[in-house]
């Protein structure tokens, strides 16, 4: 169940009965040291960039460490979800298409491009992000943007399913993502960002790129008759846009 594709915005009621999940993950980012023979396997994500000289690849290691009681409470939702909602959902699927929407919409942020958010963001959310992209320096503007190959991680951090007072089913997966960006920003402003120096060619010559992190809730309608399409409903971009 891939999202390359999002349509049919809805406004969620304001009237709910919900159970909310909270995942709290401990997230460590580092220069990933050579592995010893026999040793565990790490999240190891490799990172490349060409400029018409020779590849060098820089390897970041992502150590995630989930408190084990949420992620078993977070795996019962998603059975829940497959036994009640749609009985072919898959968590890696949907993290997958979760990523494709998440660089698709988060350049048509960087530029400016609100009118095609239509259809993928709910309507009432575009109008706020087109204030506040307004408001934003070209700098961060171009920092909201995520390309595919450069982002770190992604695990979700809130799952929720909603009934209304009409008997509609909703369902919501909030999805955090790191990155890697080359925007040149304020230290002041981008305090607690973590930056790495990643090499481009085989002279030393490094680039610099901060780590940041975003996060972007999707939302569906499970009621019959409804076509199956997620929508993003909430849109934070941590330093940048809250």
């Amino acid at each position: 169940m891939a999202l390359p594709m999002l349509r049919g915005c809805y406004r969620v009621p304001s009237t709910f009965s919900w159970t909310r999940l909270f995942l709290n993950e401990r997230i460590v980012l580092r220069p990933a040291p050579p592995l010893a023979a026999g040793a565990a396997a790490a999240a190891v994500r490799p990172y490349s960039s060409d400029r018409g000289r020779e590849r060098q690849n820089q390897k970041v290691m992502v150590v995630g460490i989930p408190n084990p009681f949420i992620w078993l409470r977070t795996r019962i939702y998603y059975f829940l979800i497959r036994a009640y909602f749609d009985k072919e959902f898959s968590i890696e699927e949907f993290t997958e298409g979760a990523k494709q929407a998440f660089s698709h919409v988060s350049r048509l942020l960087s530029r400016s491009q609100f009118e095609a958010l239509e259809g993928l963001v709910a309507k009432d959310l575009i109008g706020k992000l087109e204030e506040k992209c307004n408001l934003l320096p070209l700098s961060h503007k171009k920092a909201l943007s995520a390309n595919a190959d450069e982002i770190m991680y992604t695990t979700s951090g809130d799952v929720g399913i909603y009934y209304d007072e009409n008997g509609r089913k909703f369902v919501s997966i909030l999805m955090r993502f790191w990155y890697l960006t080359s925007a040149q920003l304020p230290d002041d402003d981008m305090e607690g960002a973590r930056v790495f120096q990643v090499a481009i060619g085989g002279e030393g010559e490094v680039e610099t790129k901060r780590l940041l992190t975003a996060n972007y809730e999707f939302q569906r309608e499970f009621t019959k008759g409804v076509p199956p399409d997620w929508t993003i409903t909430r849109i934070e971009h941590s330093k940048l846009l809250d």
